[in-house]
């Protein structure tokens, strides 16, 4: 089992471990080793989103990877799809972001592409984790040096990032007389998203685009698009886009105010890719708390929804395993390979929007007519994390829980990835039976392994 990283790299609260000044140099440490090749110092550029935390430890990467010979161009704010953009366009050997993506702001995190935009395979992740856990160095004196790194002109990664994202639509688009509402999360869109979709003539309401250190994600953005609905019903705008923190997601609001996820993009975009022969294999990817209704409804189009684990870089590993072009998650995180290595909020806006007009298709009218199967999830905070489908006492309560499900629902139980949480979710029908399955489990895993109450 991987030790630092999770489904979305290393992530915890900002100067504790292993997001305390010494680790993160030690990471900085481990990752330009990693990175040198034939005696070559490596190339990285850092981006952060808009974190009060966000300075220092990128202050401590830098001087972690300048220890080792290693040169840092540091971008300042950035989204996390603009920083795997410009790492691949501009030629770097690894490009890092420091976010904790849809967390408080008091958490923060890193993540690290390659030189190919894509987020860091488990085994170079473990090899990380190895240097900086085992290998008994010690870096205080080299973490305490002052930190250099050149400090370069995030405007000009932004136009480069916003030149390709243009060159994902047909030359012309214009969304002139396009009212579009964005939902900023204070996060590292809040400047960049406007100016996108000023730049194609839309008519453009932003929320949440005035970041002051701590109010990234506070009662906005994906996480919260609550008041997002509420503005595009009241502008009679076209269209809403909420994005979270690092802007790796997106989440919809049609007209009529109604918040969609991101099984609704994926069935859009899916049915048009392959009407238009674009679409490879037949198939989109999605993940294990996919819907059935999208299942079932790719189905009659001829479209298979292959299933991989919950994180945008395992849905990004199938796609490139079976050579499939589109592939997402419910949370908003769209992947389309032809055009961007990893989840992209914006790209993912932009996409939707140029599919929208180009079809004149009404999305608040058929979005009327989706009944998502009943799906309940709910989190159980836990102090650790044996295997689950092991364990003498949850194992068998999730079995039994699936057996009595059989035929009419399914159960999946797993751990967060960047939490210290056990996620339950049963889907099926009716509505009253999942309810109960969710409360049994529940309670079975808080007597198991459950977290006490914090007071």
């Amino acid at each position: 089992m991987k030790r630092l990283f999770g489904t979305d790299g290393v992530r915890g609260v900002a100067g504790k471990f292993p997001l305390d000044d010494e680790t993160v140099f030690r990471i900085g440490v481990a990752l330009a080793r990693i990175l040198t090749k034939d005696g070559r110092t490596p190339r990285v550029v850092i981006g952060r989103d808009t974190r009060a935390s966000g300075p220092a430890i990128e202050e401590a990467l830098t001087r972690g990877i300048e220890s080792q010979g290693g040169t840092v161009d540091r971008g300042g704010v950035l989204t996390t799809p603009a920083v795997a953009c410009v790492t691949k366009a501009l030629g770097y050997d690894a490009g890092v972001v420091i976010s904790a993506s849809h967390n408080p702001y008091k958490d923060n995190g890193i993540k690290v592409f390659s030189s190919e935009g894509f987020k860091l395979p488990d085994a170079l992740e473990m090899e990380i984790e190895r240097q900086v856990l085992d290998s008994g160095e010690t870096h205080g004196k080299g973490a305490a040096a002052a930190a250099g790194g050149r400090h370069i002109d995030a405007r000009e990664l932004q136009d480069r990032y916003l030149d390709a994202l243009r060159g994902s639509v047909p030359a012309g688009t214009s969304f002139a007389g396009r009212r579009v509402v964005l939902d900023c999360a204070h996060g590292a869109a809040s400047e960049l998203a406007p100016r996108l979709f000023k730049s194609l003539g839309a008519e453009v309401v932003t929320l949440s685009d005035a970041p002051d250190g701590v109010n990234i994600n506070e009662g906005c953005g994906a996480l919260h698009p609550e008041r997002l609905g509420q503005e595009v019903a009241r502008q009679k705008a076209w269209l809403g886009l909420a994005f979270d923190g690092d802007a790796d997601r997106c989440l919809p609001v049609d007209a009529s105010g109604r918040v969609l996820d991101g099984d609704y993009v994926l069935c859009l975009v899916a049915r048009d890719l392959r009407r238009s022969g674009r679409l490879k294999g037949d198939a989109a990817v999605g993940t294990v708390m996919t819907n059935l209704w999208l299942e079932r409804a790719l189905k009659d189009d001829g479209i298979r929804v292959i299933r991989a684990a919950v994180g945008d870089k395992y849905v990004l590993e199938e796609m490139q395993r079976g050579g499939y072009v589109l592939g997402g998650e419910q949370s908003g995180h769209v992947i389309f390979l032809e055009r961007a290595t990893t989840g992209d909020g914006v790209l993912t806006g932009l996409m939707l929007m140029e599919l929208l007009q180009r079809t004149k298709h009404d999305l608040a009218a058929w979005a009327s007519t989706i009944t998502p199967c009943p799906q309940i999830l709910v989190n159980v905070p836990v102090r650790e994390r044996p295997a689950l489908e092991s364990h003498p006492v949850i194992g068998p309560a999730i079995k039994a829980e699936e057996k009595q499900l059989a035929g009419r629902g399914r159960v999946l139980v797993r751990y967060s990835g960047t939490e210290p949480k056990a996620r339950i979710m049963v889907e099926g029908e009716p509505r009253s039976a999942i309810e109960d399955s969710v409360a049994r489990l529940k309670a079975v895993i808080e007597g198991a392994i459950g977290a006490p109450a914090a007071h």
